[in-house]
């Protein structure tokens, strides 16, 4: 684990995630620890989820179902901020379009911290790496360098009165896990997590060995992060952007 000066204590967090369900699988319980804290956390969906569920007779309306699944599981944890950007389920790709829809919102929000699904593909466990999941974290890492503090990057924003400004932090989630290098102490939060992933009812079909393998997730992160035994972490991949380290344009 290396050193990390992130800060732990933002005041506004931005999430971007694939589908619904990434997000409480990847960080819910970092979450509710901030929101309890005061810390102001948004949503960003960039997929509609269609082509999630086990039931095909619940296809026609499996996206408004996935929708309020996901709001149902962020209320869970303090989150009353959530946006879908709504793009095809198993299609999404780091397109113009779809950057400028992410920047758009980094602007609006205007987060100490960006939370991201990770852009790198993690052999240890192939699930962690959809697709959709991949380009979630490349089409945010675009994002957040250089466009959104490019004044000149997607003027139609800069006139609308949606300035362009520096993000300090990028965190990912779901990520190779020799790349982690901060591990939340989450200990006392993992019935919310659990209950905030368990909301996704349509997405889960052995109910009780998902939440046995969560907690036993949680459990190995600790150790990885050399907590003390009995205790549970979720655990991240944090770059600094334009911290007191860094120097624009290096």
């Amino acid at each position: 684990m290396t050193s990390d000066p992130a800060p732990s204590g933002p005041e506004r967090v931005l999430v971007f995630a694939a589908h619904p369900d990434d997000i409480d699988f990847g960080a819910s319980a970092t979450i509710a620890g901030w929101t309890a804290a005061g810390v102001s956390v948004s949503y960003c969906i960039l997929t509609d989820g269609d082509a999630g569920g086990f039931s095909a007779e619940d296809r026609p309306g499996v996206a408004a179902l996935r929708r309020t699944e996901q709001r149902d599981a962020a209320a869970l944890v303090g989150v009353t901020d959530v946006t879908f950007l709504g793009g095809p389920d198993g299609y999404l790709e780091p397109t113009d379009a779809v950057i400028r829809e992410i920047v758009r919102r980094m602007r609006e929000v205007r987060p100490d911290i960006v939370l991201s699904m990770h852009p790198e593909r993690s052999w240890d466990r192939i699930q962690k790496s959809h697709p959709d999941h991949l380009a979630c974290g490349e089409a945010v890492t675009r994002a957040v360098y250089p466009a959104v503090e490019n004044p000149f990057a997607y003027p139609e924003l800069e006139a609308a009165g949606l300035r362009s400004f520096r993000v300090p932090w990028l965190w990912f989630y779901g990520g190779p896990a020799h790349l982690e290098n901060r591990f939340v102490d989450v200990t006392g939060l993992e019935e919310l997590k659990i209950a905030a992933i368990t909301a996704h009812r349509s997405q889960h079909p052995d109910v009780g060995r998902m939440q046995s393998r969560v907690r036993a997730i949680l459990q190995e992160n600790a150790r990885r992060g050399g907590l003390p035994e009995g205790r549970s972490a979720e655990a991240f991949h944090v770059v600094g952007i334009n911290t007191d380290e860094t120097i624009a344009g290096f």
